[in-house]
């Protein structure tokens, strides 16, 4: 099975579903997109608005905002990290564009905000951090699912941050050169502080994540103890050095054009970079985390498959997911730290059962952010 599993192209860094794949529920507004494209000539966008130094509370604006297509990311700008421009979608939806100098890049990340939000509040907001697979972007929680609508009461800020194709929630090794693209350091020092200095996040938070992202989730809430009260993750990898695992994931690299060595190194070579980016080895950690961890067990379609769907190769991520799941659940075990482990069977790598088990593990969630 892994044999067979290391030939598909997007296997478990892939989030997208398969083209045949409707989505469980729709987005409950179609505003304009960015397309995760590489870098190329920086061009304005007239529907990001300029941040001044002490901006005002950003309003909708009063004529729908038109669809400026692909926007590629641009050069990040000299200096540390900072929101550089800022795009109102509804009432609720905040996307900014904040210049990293950890990925070198104009990176986008979206915001839902709850009722009664205000940048000049005297209290702060729970965070929720919603991560996207592989092969998709920062979109993807509002494009595929009705997350808006399921948070409308939630007292809390949902934040969903790009993350890149294939980045893999890592600082990239690149030879032991470091540098770009350093996507943990994006997430969890540049998103985070700019998101507490200027948009009244709080400090109490939680992450959830599917394929790609599921992966993410648990790495984040293991390398960095005490910054997420739940971590939920929804058919990813959760133990990188299994047998056949290293493989699966240079693969992935490959086939997003990417050198399978500059993520982590060399497996054999670099262990020391791999066992710092893996959850299991981190697993002890986790203790005081409440842990979600999903994957159907099979590749086989299930009960929200529309009936005669054909197979996928990327539906080979369950069984993979499953086995990685099994192997941090039974380490969990051993260190004495609670979890649920959720392996249901029949069920295809696609978002109707993304979406189910994050419905699932929500109530996990609002406890977890007192919310």
């Amino acid at each position: 099975m892994l044999a067979l599993a290391t030939t598909t192209l997007l296997l478990l860094a892939s989030g997208t579903a398969p083209a045949h794949a409707a989505p469980a529920l729709t987005p409950a507004h179609a505003g304009p997109t960015l397309t995760a494209a590489h870098a190329g000539t920086a061009h304005a966008d007239p529907d990001w608005s300029l941040v001044p130094d002490h901006p005002a509370d950003p309003r909708p604006t009063a004529k729908p905002t038109k669809a400026a297509g692909p926007l590629p990311w641009q050069p990040a700008l000299p200096g540390p990290a900072r929101v550089v421009r800022e795009r109102r979608l509804d009432p609720r939806t905040l996307d900014v564009l904040i210049s990293s100098r950890a990925v070198g890049r104009m990176l986008p990340v979206r915001l839902l905000l709850p009722r009664g939000w205000s940048r000049s509040a005297k209290r702060t907001w729970p965070v929720l951090y919603l991560l996207h697979g592989g092969a998709d972007d920062y979109t993807s929680w509002t494009r595929m699912t009705d997350v808006a609508k399921l948070t409308a009461t939630l007292d809390a800020i949902v934040v969903m941050p790009e993350a890149g194709r294939a980045g893999n929630y890592s600082d990239w090794h690149n030879g032991g050169r470091g540098g770009a693209p350093a996507w943990e350091t994006f997430h969890t020092d540049e998103v985070r502080r700019l998101l507490e200095l200027g948009y009244r996040a709080g400090t109490r938070r939680a992450v959830a994540g599917l394929s790609m992202g599921a992966y993410g989730a648990v790495k984040y809430a293991a390398r960095h103890p005490g910054m997420f009260r739940f971590a939920g993750a929804y058919s990813g990898i959760l133990a990188t050095r299994l047998p056949g695992i290293p493989a699966l994931i240079m693969n992935a690299q490959a086939s997003e054009k990417q050198d399978p060595l500059a993520l982590w190194g060399d497996p054999r070579r670099d262990k020391r970079v791999w066992a710092a980016n893996d959850p299991m080895a981190l697993a002890g950690n986790l203790r005081g985390v409440r842990l979600y961890l999903s994957s159907g067990t099979n590749s086989f379609n299930g009960p929200l498959d529309k009936p005669g769907s054909p197979w996928h190769p990327a539906h080979l991520g369950e069984p993979v997911s499953a086995y990685t799941g099994k192997a941090l659940s039974e380490r969990l075990k051993r260190l004495g730290i609670p979890h649920t482990l959720h392996l249901y069977g029949n069920g295809t790598h696609t978002w109707p059962y993304w979406i189910r088990e994050f419905k699932t593990s929500y109530p996990m969630i609002r406890t977890a952010l007192g919310a």
